[in-house]
């Protein structure tokens, strides 16, 4: 197995290196909110400035590389890392994930699917974080729920809240993990809202504070099918990616 060959250096524990955001969560309050696509924004843009990874952690998605289109490109999946466990060389694994522009990239493989190995989760991000500054988690919901061990290593974790009461519904359900393991959690607000729900009257529900609210962004459906990913040069996603990033460092 490939993972064999990253037992060097031991990495135990979540964290990321000085210098940049740290190790950042996103999740959805609902199915289809959004969340990969603002956590592979938000990853986008600490990129710019310092070694970032962006690690797609879903119990059962089709892999965050097909959300910024690099799912044709070659390096490891979280599949080939079921053995990695215990000691992991972070420079080797670092050199041998996929890049998505400056921002290298852990996902789960549309053609081998299952949730991240148990058994080397943990080592495996160490790893990631002892070789990135920023590292951006999207998050499983049911992970979430059941307190996962990687959610009391994050710094901070974004909760993305469609304005619709089904969402409100799942924020409420997240925050009493969220709050008790995480000091910083804030919420992400976008739009359309098809009942008026205004997105201070949301987080006021929630009881959480906003890092942003985003109008729906039009162009993304497009920017998906043409397979670039979703970047922050342009519209509203990229508008609120940029500045929750500016937050966060």
């Amino acid at each position: 197995m490939v993972g064999t060959t990253l037992r060097d250096v031991s990495q135990r524990g979540i964290s990321a290196g000085r210098g940049g955001a740290g190790v950042i969560g996103v999740v959805g309050a609902r199915g289809g909110a959004g969340a990969s696509t603002f956590a592979a924004a938000l990853a986008h843009r600490f990129a710019r400035t310092g070694a970032t990874a962006l690690v797609d952690l879903e119990r059962a998605g089709g892999g965050i590389d097909v959300v910024v289109g690099i799912e044709g490109t070659g390096g490891l999946r979280w599949p080939d890392l079921v053995d990695a466990r215990g000691a992991v060389d972070a420079s080797q694994l670092a050199a041998l994930l996929p890049r998505w522009g400056g921002c290298a990239v852990l996902s789960a493989d549309r053609t081998r699917p299952g949730a991240p190995p148990s058994g080397a989760l943990l080592d495996v991000l160490g790893a990631v974080g002892a070789e990135h500054s920023s590292v951006v988690l999207d998050l499983d919901r049911g992970d979430v729920l059941d307190r996962g061990a990687v959610l009391a290593g994050c710094r901070t974790v974004l909760v993305v809240v469609p304005r619709d009461l089904r969402a409100v519904a799942g924020a409420l359900a997240l925050r009493p993990a969220l709050v008790d393991l995480v000091a910083d959690v804030r919420l992400v607000v976008r739009g359309p809202a098809p009942g008026g729900l205004g997105a201070l009257e949301l987080a006021h529900v929630v009881d959480l504070p906003l890092a942003v609210s985003m109008r729906h962004d039009r162009r993304l459906g497009a920017d998906a099918e043409r397979g670039g990913g979703p970047t922050t040069g342009r519209g509203a996603l990229g508008r609120a990616a940029t500045r929750v990033a500016g937050a966060l460092t």
